[in-house]
């Protein structure tokens, strides 16, 4: 089922948004949208010097600041922004926005060379996200607003941890418990017309409730850590696979049915990904395809299938559907399978994984672009 929410468009996209509001609201909003946009390309330029392969002749200083700066862009600074800015829309409260301006300024500050204050930023972008879930949570007091709460505080350890210069391993498990939990309650908000017994819910927050654990033991032993969040993962997905309304709206056309391509997809990914850090966890050298079969394969297929519903809600600005989407999301399926089996072959072909992850990325984010209307059209909230 589809649940069509239609989205004003332009200066009418929220409560009072006209005139010189409108005018001051365009002159901030596309010079952060290029600044957000830089950040992506920096954190895919590194995440491609990280594999081996250098698209453009880059100073050795700068070069090495990117890879090393690989996983806070993509995560902490380009997706803790989009997160932010969603919430900041839901909120409409000019102080939300303080969560995605200190996010983006992170990032830029990292990408300067400047590592404890860009920590700062981040523990500060953080820490407003958990303020505002908090008031949201108080206006609307259901399990996915509260786990949206929970996702932001696991945003905020991880940007602690990262401040204090903790284990990397503890670090990253962090930022990927924030993401999970925020897809988590995203797909409970956009299926709650599916009728439920109470013991669903608690297989997920069953689930959900080895993250913290996870964290917890990569403090004291990565592997274990490790191995705690490779269980998690794979709990998470024969949740999401069995539960999801994906499994119903894959039958139908248009974009329910990408978008339930993208969801299962992610799933699959997502059990992968679990194999492979318990794989990681038993001293296999699974480390690669760990991260990126969860990054990429899970996180970013969600991102694609979500896409085309919350740029026009956060926006006002329409998207248009078109056949084209399946292009960027099969791409990035194929190279995604040469990324995490690139362990077991000759070293080019993790470069060429690489580059087909970034080419993928790119060609969605060309189609997203000749996809948007100035005015919307009515955006169905798919699963």
């Amino acid at each position: 089922m589809a649940e069509q929410r239609p989205v004003r468009a332009t200066r009418r996209s929220e409560p009072g948004f006209t005139g010189r509001a409108f005018r001051r609201a365009v002159l901030v909003r596309v010079p952060a949208a290029l600044v957000v946009f830089a950040l992506l390309l920096a954190a895919v330029l590194g995440g491609l010097l990280r594999a081996g392969v250098a698209l453009l002749p880059l100073p050795s200083t700068l070069a090495l600041r990117l890879a090393d700066s690989h996983g806070y862009l993509m995560i902490s600074a380009w997706l803790g922004t989009a997160v932010s800015i969603e919430r900041a829309v839901a909120l409409r409260k000019p102080w939300a926005w303080s969560a995605p301006a200190a996010s983006i300024s992170g990032g830029v500050s990292l990408l300067c060379g400047w590592r404890a204050p860009a920590a700062v930023l981040a523990v500060a972008a953080a820490l407003a996200l958990t303020l505002v879930s908090a008031v949201l949570v108080r206006r609307q007091p259901a399990l996915h607003t509260r786990l949206l709460m929970l996702a932001a505080l696991a945003w905020l350890a991880g940007n602690l941890l990262f401040l204090l210069q903790a284990p990397l391993a503890a670090v990253i498990l962090c930022w990927f418990s924030f993401l999970l939990g925020t897809v988590a309650a995203e797909r409970l908000e956009l299926t709650r017309v599916m009728r439920r017994p109470p013991w669903v819910e608690q297989l997920l927050l069953a689930a959900l409730a080895l993250l913290p654990l996870a964290i917890v033991a990569a403090l004291v032993n990565p592997d274990l850590g490790h191995g705690v969040f490779g269980v998690a993962l794979l709990l998470l997905a024969a949740w999401l696979a069995r539960f999801d309304i994906a499994r119903k709206t894959v039958r139908t056309t248009g974009l329910s049915a990408y978008m339930a391509w993208c969801l299962l997809l992610g799933y699959a990914w997502l059990a992968v990904a679990g194999m492979a850090w318990i794989a990681l966890a038993c001293g296999m050298a699974a480390r690669d395809p760990a991260l990126h079969a969860l990054g990429l394969g899970f996180v970013m297929s969600m991102v694609m299938g979500h896409a085309p519903v919350i740029v026009p809600a956060v926006s006002g600005v329409g998207v248009r559907f078109q056949r084209g989407f399946a292009v960027p999301l099969v791409l990035l399926q194929l190279s995604l399978l040469l990324r995490v089996a690139a362990p077991w072959l000759p070293d080019a072909w993790r470069g060429a994984g690489a580059t087909g992850n970034a080419l993928a990325l790119a060609v969605f984010l060309l189609t997203l672009a000749s996809s948007l209307r100035r005015r919307t059209v009515p955006a169905a909230r798919a699963g």
